[in-house]
């Protein structure tokens, strides 16, 4: 199977799972989309994420901030794009990297928090649940306020649940202008 029959599939497991937490199914839903961005693991709420998208050129857009890599037309739509490691650790990603790309992703923040972005994150970890996690604690004291829980696998990985909602109406990230 290739890589653009797998990115569909998880692109229709996303929308079954999204309509199931629209319609309150929600024991059989997953909670967030799972992605690895800058070597840590991050977990995005299904509810405030939108589409994935596979790497697409990028128009820059001078006196921004490093972390606003520039804007996308992603299926007729323009998007900002946000290098999502670099806005949340400070430490670039492997944009510039062709083979890094192959992987990576554009996950748009969903239409209801009515901004239009696009997260570049390394790659796609699948869907999780609550089920997929042996612990939770609280976020570290001091982290940004679009931080929730942290999440703790089985195989001892920690995720980072990230509130997008919370992170879309920061001043700090509507604020692109260097």
């Amino acid at each position: 199977m290739d890589k653009k029959q797998k990115l569909r599939e998880l692109q229709t497991r996303l929308a079954e799972k999204l309509q199931a937490v629209r319609s309150g199914d929600v024991a059989s839903a997953a909670a967030w989309l799972a992605v690895d961005s800058g070597g840590r693991k991050y977990l995005f709420p299904l509810s405030q994420s939108g589409e994935i998208f596979p790497w697409t050129v990028i128009q820059k857009v001078a006196h921004t901030q490093d972390w606003y890599l520039g804007v996308a037309n992603m299926r007729g739509t323009l998007f900002g794009v946000v290098d999502f490691s670099n806005f949340v650790q400070g430490e670039k990603s492997t944009v510039s990297n062709e083979l890094a790309r192959s992987d990576s992703r554009f996950v748009t923040l969903s239409s209801t928090l009515e901004v239009n972005c696009a997260f570049y994150v390394d790659r796609i970890e699948g869907l999780r649940s609550t089920e997929s996690f042996s612990e939770s604690q609280d976020a570290v004291a001091g982290s940004p306020e679009f931080y929730g829980h942290i999440y703790v696998d089985i195989n001892g990985l920690q995720w980072q649940e990230i509130n997008l909602q919370v992170l879309a109406q920061q001043a700090n990230f509507l604020n692109i202008n260097a």
